[in-house]
């Protein structure tokens, strides 16, 4: 162990002094803390699954299916963290946010540039949200660099053909590939992609009301439900109707 090494401590390693003073309310109120940390702590995952997304990348562009289904049960579980957290929410009463709501302003989650790197690199491409987009300014460089990229679905369909088969193939045979558990695991993401928005759907409605406006203009809990349908693998939804005859 080197000489700097061992002056590192826990709290010196994780910057604590620095992290803790990062929740400033701007408000009276006890429970605007809670408000701030939730946010807060999501960001950080976002950063987190930002970082696993890039690596998953790679692995695609490597051809390195095993390596890939390996950041893909990363990037699950991370899902799971971040769509749990939520309940913490859950806990606010309406009278308690309304004490305190006006103090954030214009600021929105709507406004957060990492949420919407992530969509971008998964590969979502749908107008409306490039419109949203493009209604909140200049689009952010990293949300730039992950919309120049192929969706994350063209990099799996790539592996896929690499290896002389298609997606209807890996659905058969006697035993599963890990090709095939490579697509369950990206299903799988879009299902908890699809269960967060779900659930911040509910959280608004259940703090706001079905019909109150959100802090940065956007339709609160209407404008959220409209997300809840976005894809990122239109095609591994697809293959399964057609061993229905429904394609």
């Amino acid at each position: 162990m080197t000489d700097d090494a061992r002056e590192v401590t826990y709290g010196s390693y994780l910057a604590l002094d620095e992290l803790l003073k990062l929740q400033r309310p701007r408000s009276p109120h006890p429970d605007e803390l809670l408000f701030i940390v939730v946010h807060q702590a999501s960001e950080l995952w976002f950063k987190e699954i930002l970082h696993e997304l890039e690596l998953l990348i790679d692995s695609f562009t490597r051809r390195e299916a095993e390596f890939a289904l390996f950041r893909m049960g990363r990037i699950n579980a991370l899902m799971r963290i971040v769509s749990a957290q939520l309940s913490a929410l859950e806990t606010l009463p309406p009278q308690h946010f309304a004490e305190f709501r006006r103090h954030l302003g214009s600021s929105s989650g709507s406004q957060s540039v990492q949420f919407r790197a992530i969509e971008a690199t998964s590969g979502l491409r749908e107008p409306h949200f490039m419109n949203v987009l493009a209604e909140h300014g200049p689009i952010p460089e990293i949300v730039q660099r992950a919309l120049a990229r192929p969706p994350l679905q063209d990099l799996f369909l790539d592996v896929v053909k690499e290896q002389s088969t298609s997606l209807e193939a890996l659905y058969v045979g006697e035993r599963p590939t890990t090709l095939f558990f490579l697509a369950e695991a990206l299903l799988e993401y879009e299902q908890q992609f699809a269960q967060w928005r779900f659930a911040h759907v509910q959280l608004v409605e259940r703090v706001l009301g079905p019909l109150t406006g959100g802090t940065g203009g956007t339709l609160g809990a209407k404008y959220l439900a409209r997300t809840i349908d976005q894809k990122f693998f239109p095609a591994l939804w697809e293959v399964r109707a057609k061993f229905y005859g429904s394609v």
